[in-house]
């Protein structure tokens, strides 16, 4: 039905464009106006289409409520006598009956006998105000556009007004994405701060031991847990820097390349080549981790250990012939693959934005094309590059399939790249899933991991801005 209804509003609205236009033109012939026909059909446009979407969204947040109050005014007694966990299951399967899905559980008489007429009902009520806001939607339309109409005179700056409405629209979008922010913010630091309550801030940024296991009941083994986070950022940069190290020497001597060196033909295939690489899901990169890079990882190092064994590196021989599939190596370095399209993107546009002024420049001073790319194109373009390496490690940090799949979820405090290690995105996902109470600081302590990973990916963007001013003064 919301289909049928936005087509109609959309024919409404045409239909006042070409009115309103239709009608400036017959009423402003021979007279001087101060707006086009077509800005009059706009501003009739904007009144029928902004009116109606008003009403629809208002409907869409008030209706539910208004149907809950309706459905349980009349409520029989025998489904008024349940408790509310139970009433409010056999109002859900009621709602599923009048679809023409099946309920889910078997209720006894009278309650049996009672769900098809509460489904009726309910249906009934749902509809009811389904065809009332569609109806009052139309209305507001039609009312919007006959006012519209009557404001269609020489002397009415309808222009002016529909830069307003334009105006308008512009800065709501900007509010709805600084709201959504601030609202980010809010509900992290909020629950971040019950989380607070529970554990010590210095407990929990210093701390060497992370164990987030409260127990349901205070005699249960674990009823006290240990949040130090400190083994979950040290796993998070760990595997960071593996996979920056894999990333951007190969993506920015791929992006010098493609900029430089190749030609048209070898831009033209390697360059879409290299962005397929973004538009691979990350769970297919968790697969090719933990069934073909691991694998392969483990084998070469217990080679190695096996051959050491007996030796004077016997315990170093014994180490690596131990190594298993999932280590901080395996995520880090198939991070950084999936990593090499944006540095190499990102790097490439950056270099192609230099003047060609400077390159010209540094060949008529004698300069070979390998100084060239030294000493004038690295130095010019190195806010933008930074500011791509940057992105990249936010992205790594952020980074939670390869790593749940290819690096383990244990929070060892080591910096080794073949021992199994977790980072916090891990961690907030693992908090998080599943039935949790909100109220036990196991799971508020996934939104205190969240706030820290905010404040760092905060300092990272406020580091990449100074980059990029202190360097743009001094090659502006």
């Amino acid at each position: 039905m919301i289909w049928i209804l936005l087509l109609i509003l959309a024919a409404l609205a045409a239909a006042a464009f070409v009115g309103g236009r239709t009608l400036a033109q017959g009423r402003f012939r021979g007279v001087r106006a101060h707006s086009r026909p077509a800005q009059h059909g706009a501003y009739a446009l904007i009144w029928v289409a902004a009116p109606a979407l008003v009403v629809l969204m208002l409907a869409g947040i008030f209706a539910a409520p208004i149907e809950r109050q309706l459905t349980a005014a009349g409520t029989p007694d025998a489904v008024a006598a349940l408790e509310p966990f139970r009433r409010e299951a056999f109002f859900a399967d009621a709602h599923r009956l009048g679809r023409g899905e099946p309920a889910l559980q078997i209720w006894e008489r009278p309650l049996a006998e009672q769900l098809p007429v509460e489904a009726r009902r309910m249906v009934r009520v749902e509809r009811t105000l389904q065809w009332g806001a569609a109806v009052a939607a139309v209305l507001a339309a039609i009312m919007g556009g006959l006012f519209a109409f009557s404001q269609i005179r020489p002397n009415v700056r309808a222009r002016n007004r529909v830069e307003g409405w334009i105006w308008g629209a512009l800065f709501v979008c900007s509010a709805v994405a600084v709201l959504t922010t601030i609202g980010i913010i809010a509900s992290l630091a909020f629950d971040a701060f019950r989380f607070f309550q529970h554990v010590p801030v210095t407990e929990f940024l210093f701390g060497t031991q992370w164990s987030p296991q409260i127990a349901i009941r205070a005699d249960q083994v674990g009823s006290s847990g240990a949040f130090g986070a400190v083994p979950l950022f040290a796993g998070t940069l760990l595997i960071m820097l593996i996979a920056m190290l894999v990333a951007a020497p190969i993506g920015l001597l791929s992006a010098i390349y493609l900029s430089e060196y190749a030609g048209r033909t070898a831009r033209a295939v390697i360059k879409p080549v290299l962005e397929i690489l973004a538009g691979v899901p990350t769970v297919v990169y968790g697969f090719f981790a933990a069934l073909t890079v691991g694998p392969a990882l483990r084998v070469f190092f217990n080679e190695i250990g096996l051959f050491l064994i007996g030796g004077p590196l016997d315990g170093l021989g014994q180490y690596l012939a131990l190594v298993q599939n999932q280590m901080a190596l395996t995520a880090g370095a198939v991070m950084g693959i999936m990593l090499i399209p944006f540095v190499s993107s990102l790097s490439d546009d950056i270099l192609n934005a230099v003047p060609q002024s400077l390159r010209d420049g540094s060949f008529a001073m004698g300069a070979t094309k390998s100084e060239t790319v030294k000493r004038v194109l690295l130095p010019a373009a190195l806010p933008g590059i930074a500011g791509a390496l940057l992105l990249a490690v936010s992205r790594a940090i952020g980074e939670t399939m390869i790593v749940t799949m290819a690096a383990g979820l244990a929070a060892n405090l080591t910096f080794n790249p073949l021992d199994t290690v977790t980072t916090v995105t891990v961690q907030i996902v693992t908090l998080l899933t599943g039935d949790q109470e909100f109220n036990s600081a196991k799971t508020l302590s996934a939104f205190g991991l969240g706030l820290t990973l905010f404040l760092v990916t905060l300092m990272l963007n406020i580091v990449a801005q100074r980059i990029v001013q202190t360097y743009r003064e001094q090659y502006d």
